[in-house]
């Protein structure tokens, strides 16, 4: 049986490891069972990680950098060849990559995909400046370019009902369908001695670990989050900040004046990580599911988050997380005080996390749906 040839494009992927990579680090090995698959994405530095049966065509990042993004080289020639040998186009984000991948599929009368995995106007805006007249124009003009962009697609996948409403209403007429994120539940799964964890990753057992995974980026807003760790800090024994991820250099030499904060680097396999917390936070800006924050769930830890995207749907205050207003320490650093201080509270929570994970959010029937709309076209 021919199997259709599916290009992916995306501004995101290995080496450089966030949700998107992630995604589809899990996503590619099962579509390679119904689809001859090749990967179009940014030549970023590192070691270049395989996946069996898949060709992956690097396009050469420029000088330009969007906080800690290397933005790909807009190549449309490239790209444009690529999308003819494709029967199926299917993208990750609207970067030069996708964009142009979104552009060439049209104009060739090729099916696109998009899968939305965040909000491009927030986060661009977010990522550049926090002067309020860059992030406005910013904020506007991409909005303008991706609206155009995502009229083009023939069918956009989101994460939540909400993302939908919300491209929706910007006068994006696509048609839209939600596949919810998903999480391997045999890979991320609880510590079975939180102790041992922590010493398998050379961490004092005696301290607690405060957590958060992912980029170390603008809209990321981990000032709010350091600054909440110092003032829990001064009325707190044994407490540390592990930070596991990479980013903006400016950010990681201001965490790591203080000897309590642990900054891994881009790391591989994060589970021993999560494993090793006891609380995770996530003080974003802007998300739409926050990948990270559902594998912290998976891995039974209580969390703390601000109210952004879906995670307001599958995060219920005091049941198996707790919410704090954006950019707020003081009520960042009482509710992680709370939490260290009532160590029964936190594993009930923990427990109901992993449960929620587990009833709702399983990474099997998120691949099925793919597939299947993959496989309509």
């Amino acid at each position: 049986m021919h199997k259709k040839k599916l290009l992916i494009a995306t501004d995101n992927f290995l080496p450089r490891w966030d949700g998107i990579s992630r995604f589809l680090s899990l996503l590619i090995p099962k579509l390679l069972e119904d689809f001859e698959i090749s990967v179009l994405a940014p030549d970023f530095k590192g070691e270049k990680i395989e996946i069996d049966g898949v060709k992956v065509h690097r396009i050469k990042t420029s000088w330009f950098n969007v906080g800690d993004y290397p933005v790909p080289q807009f190549n449309p020639r490239e790209i444009n060849i690529h999308v003819q040998n494709a029967d199926l186009v299917f993208t990750q984000t609207i970067g030069p990559i996708g964009g142009l991948a979104i552009k060439a599929a049209w104009n060739s009368k090729k099916p696109v995909v998009a899968y939305v995995h965040s909000i491009e106007w927030e986060l661009i805006a977010k990522s550049i400046s926090p002067l309020k007249m860059v992030e406005y124009v910013s904020y506007n003009f991409t909005k303008k370019i991706i609206k155009s962009l995502y009229n083009k697609c023939s069918l956009i996948i989101t994460p939540s009902i909400e993302i939908s409403q919300v491209l929706a209403s910007e006068g994006i007429k696509t048609l839209k369908t939600v596949v919810h994120l998903g999480i391997d539940l045999e890979i991320f799964t609880p510590a079975e001695d939180k102790k041992k964890a922590k010493e398998d990753l050379k961490l004092d057992p005696n301290f607690r670990i405060i957590g958060f995974c992912g980029r170390i980026g603008k809209e990321k807003d981990l000032i709010t989050l350091y600054k909440a760790f110092v003032n829990v800090e001064k009325r707190t024994k044994y407490v540390r900040l592990l930070i596991v991820g990479d980013g903006i250099e400016s950010q990681k030499k201001y965490f790591l004046k203080n000897k309590n904060v642990i900054i891994t680097g881009q790391i591989n396999n994060v589970v021993p990580y999560l494993q090793a917390m006891d609380i995770f936070v996530l003080p974003s800006l802007t998300e739409t599911s926050s990948l990270a924050t559902m594998e912290a769930m998976a891995c039974g830890l209580p969390v703390i988050s601000t109210k952004v995207g879906y995670i307001r749907s599958y995060i219920k205050e005091k049941e198996n997380g707790l919410f704090f207003p954006k950019r707020n320490e003081t009520i960042l650093a009482l509710k992680i005080k709370w939490l260290l201080d009532n160590e029964y509270v936190s594993r009930v929570l923990g427990a109901n996390a992993r449960k929620t994970m587990e009833e709702n959010y399983n990474w099997e029937k998120t691949v099925n749906k793919i597939k299947y709309i993959l496989e309509g076209f």
